[in-house]
């Protein structure tokens, strides 16, 4: 099977890619914008979670927090992997 392959360079490759009807614009830039962000309370907790001590973490496992427990058992696994 034979086609035909013409020899073009990247300037002419470039021009015949380009939409004749693309126009830019620019964004204005916010005047006096007050942004007001709410957090969940959900995404409040994950970041406290995420945030917690070391310490905080065994203080929760040992006051029977599950997920604190799964946690601390996640980290020793780890250590114990670490170490073989």
């Amino acid at each position: 099977m034979m086609s035909n392959v013409t020899n073009l360079t990247q300037a002419q490759v470039a021009t015949q890619s380009k939409p004749a009807d693309v126009k830019t614009t620019q964004s204005k830039p916010l005047q006096n914008s007050n942004v007001t962000v709410q957090i969940s309370n959900a995404a409040k907790a994950l970041l406290k979670e995420a945030t917690e001590t070391p310490a905080q973490t065994a203080k929760e496992a040992s006051a029977g927090d599950h997920q604190a427990q799964r946690l601390l058992a996640k980290e020793e696994a780890a250590v114990k992997a670490a170490e073989k």
